[in-house]
């Protein structure tokens, strides 16, 4: 893949487009990350296991899988604005219905209501990436996506943010094993008080994803990046079905995105277990974990816009392949040390990750043509990696210890084994897509 003399990312007429489209990646990181830690927090506040809380991320990750393709399908029948107008709106009530589910008091609930606010990001992913791939030139594609992509974590550093601050710091300190001693009575009432830490956050998020949808609502979107063309489903998916780079690329993002999910989601576990040993109480050794995670995700961030700079320079599919490689490293340093070392091997993990999603999936996509929007859906469900690996991580971790061994640290492998996947793909692509096609 020629590097040099590429043409400019954006044109005057899609700058506009390209920002209010690229708010849209923030919107979805806030919600991703303010969502990682409440895996502990619902399993603090409803005396439940890791497993059990992992349960969050099921139906977060879930309604990713579940409504891709009727994204596709909507966003075939009418337009890329009207599947972002979908995606704000369910959204924003996937949001708001935290307020009835915290006032029936019960773990359902807030499933139903994170798996129709995934639904909704579903949506929005199925017609953002896509639609900021179409804004210009098909050779600065993957650039274009990876800077858009690059305000993503910025969302996410201020979901981890809100989370630490307005949620984990203000529970109530009581850990499982006490909240376990309580009687009813006093068990209900610091449930109830915890419930009603827990919604505000996401109350605001909905009431301010309403005012996005307004605005949305009210721009006119450039016709040329978002007309229509005669698309048929089957047809469609048997040419995308016969692309190797794109069936491969939809078996990387899942196991991409179950990597990233669980190393934000149990690094609070991780962590935890590290400061707890050295005689910190859990509540303070869990916010201490998240303060670790926001680091994590400050590298990540950088890290995004440095890769996003090199892919002038080298190639999608080597830089993929060498930060497979570094996170696998890293990984396997969480996996074996004890201490400190491994935590920040683990903070470490997010700047290899930085690149991965947005450059699987423009590889994936590039020279498809029309056939975007139905491969896109594909990408999107294939985020069904972060529903089913985090219970799997969980059920190890639940272990306690296996031979004497931390389980925490020994369900590490699955993201390793999730990073070869990765870094296979990424040789690949230069080896033999790029050689063959």
């Amino acid at each position: 893949m020629k590097t040099e003399n590429l043409p400019k990312l954006l044109s005057r007429a899609t700058i506009i487009p390209f920002i209010l489209v690229t708010s849209l990646f923030f919107a979805w990181g806030f919600a991703n990350d303010i969502t990682n830690p409440m895996v502990k927090a619902f399993s603090k506040i409803f005396r439940m296991s890791v497993t059990d809380g992992a349960l969050v991320q099921l139906a977060f990750y879930g309604g990713y899988f579940a409504m891709a393709f009727p994204a596709a399908m909507f966003i075939r029948k009418f337009s890329y604005k009207a599947g972002i107008l979908m995606g704000l709106g369910l959204y924003a009530v996937g949001a708001l219905l935290f307020i009835p589910s915290a006032a029936i008091g019960v773990y359902f609930p807030f499933l139903i209501a994170y798996f129709i606010l995934t639904c909704g990001l579903s949506f929005l992913e199925t017609s953002a990436n896509p639609y900021i791939l179409s804004m210009g030139d098909p050779r600065t594609a993957t650039r274009r996506l990876n800077l858009a992509q690059a305000f993503n974590p910025m969302g996410s550093l201020l979901g981890m943010f809100c989370a630490m601050n307005f949620i984990q710091a203000r529970l109530n300190p009581l850990d499982t094993a006490g909240r376990a001693t309580l009687s009813e009575a006093d068990f209900q009432a610091v449930k109830a008080a915890d419930l009603e830490v827990l919604i505000s956050p996401y109350v605001i998020l909905g009431l301010a994803i309403l005012v996005l949808f307004f605005l949305i609502l009210f721009v006119r979107m450039p016709k040329n990046a978002d007309r229509e063309h005669s698309l048929h489903i089957g047809a469609s998916l048997k040419r995308l079905l016969r692309l190797p780079r794109y069936r491969e690329g939809v078996v990387a993002q899942f196991f991409y995105v179950g990597a990233q999910i669980m190393c934000w989601t149990f690094i609070i576990q991780y962590g935890t277990r590290i400061f707890v040993g050295q005689g910190m109480a859990e509540a303070d050794a869990e916010v201490l974990s998240q303060r670790y995670n926001i680091v994590a995700m400050i590298g990540f961030c950088v890290s995004r816009f440095i890769c996003t700079f090199l892919l002038k320079y080298i190639s999608p599919g080597k830089l993929l392949m060498a930060l497979s490689v570094a996170a696998s490293v890293l990984v396997a340093g969480v996996i074996g040390l004890r201490d400190i070392n491994g935590l920040y091997c683990l903070v470490g993990v997010s700047a290899c990750m930085s690149l991965m999603f947005p450059t699987i999936y423009g590889i994936a996509l590039d020279g498809i043509g029309d056939d975007a929007k139905f491969g896109a859906a594909g990408l999107i469900m294939a985020i069904l990696g972060g529903s089913v690996m985090p219970p799997l991580q969980a059920s190890i971790i639940d272990l306690g210890t296996v031979s004497g061994f931390p389980a925490v640290n020994l369900s590490f492998v699955l993201p390793l084994i999730c990073f070869v996947v990765v870094a296979v793909y990424g040789y690949r692509t230069f080896r033999v897509f790029y050689k063959t096609e």
